[in-house]
């Protein structure tokens, strides 16, 4: 399991840092909003625990922002701020739960194994736009224009972390671990046959798009 922690206090990111890996979770950790965004965007996670009180950018601004894209990772949010209208602004934003600080470390770990069981179904899936594609990632369906065609389970996939990002070069390493997982084996050959699915797909909808080959890197969705 994989866990994204966004916390400013260094005492206490080392203390549930400590605690995860004890548990045998993968974490990567974070201090800064902007650089907890970036991660949130660019990695998968299984969850992510979130401070409300951040520099650069605020939790919530975090949380909003991984919502309108689309990012469905549960998130746990923790805050000194604990009253019910905060309580109530956080789960708003669209966390799956909520900490007030001080907090036992074993009680974010058993929050965070309560929210990591929670079937994906519980998060509805909604439609993605980009450079005049619609994809809607429940029915994996791509339209574009009256043209539509249904996706493989892959494909979808691989087209909505292009979808998510468009016009940045995506690095392989993150690709394949949004489409098959961080802890998939997956050959990388894998990767470059669903991306001649893609291409051809997009070529029989004479989409406005291309999946340019960045060398070296990754791929990059972007205008024809």
């Amino acid at each position: 399991m994989k866990i994204l922690l966004i916390e400013d206090d260094r005492d206490l990111s080392h203390l549930i840092c400590l605690a995860l890996n004890q548990a045998g979770m993968d974490t990567d950790a974070c201090r800064t909003g902007s650089d907890g965004l970036f991660y949130a965007k660019n990695q998968v996670y299984d969850a992510i625990v979130l401070d409300r009180m951040l520099p650069e950018i605020d939790g919530l601004t975090i949380l909003e922002a991984l919502r309108r894209r689309g990012i469905k990772t549960p998130v746990i949010l923790t805050t000194a701020l604990g009253t019910l209208h905060d309580r109530i602004d956080g789960l708003d934003a669209g966390a799956d739960d909520y900490l007030v600080k001080p907090f036992a470390i074993e009680e974010l770990m058993a929050r965070l194994r309560a929210v990591t069981r929670r079937p994906a179904n519980l998060h509805t899936s909604s439609v993605l736009s980009a450079f005049g594609l619609s994809l809607d990632p429940c029915e994996r369906r791509l339209t574009v224009g009256d043209a539509s065609v249904s996706l493989s389970k892959r494909e979808s996939a691989l087209l909505e972390y292009f979808m998510k990002n468009p016009g940045q070069t995506l690095p392989r390493s993150m690709i394949l671990s949004y489409v098959w997982g961080v802890s998939s084996e997956v050959e990388e050959g894998n990767l470059d046959n669903y991306i001649y699915f893609l291409r051809r797909r997009l070529k029989a909808l004479d989409a406005p798009v291309k999946l340019t080959t960045v060398h070296g890197i990754g791929y990059r969705l972007e205008k024809s």
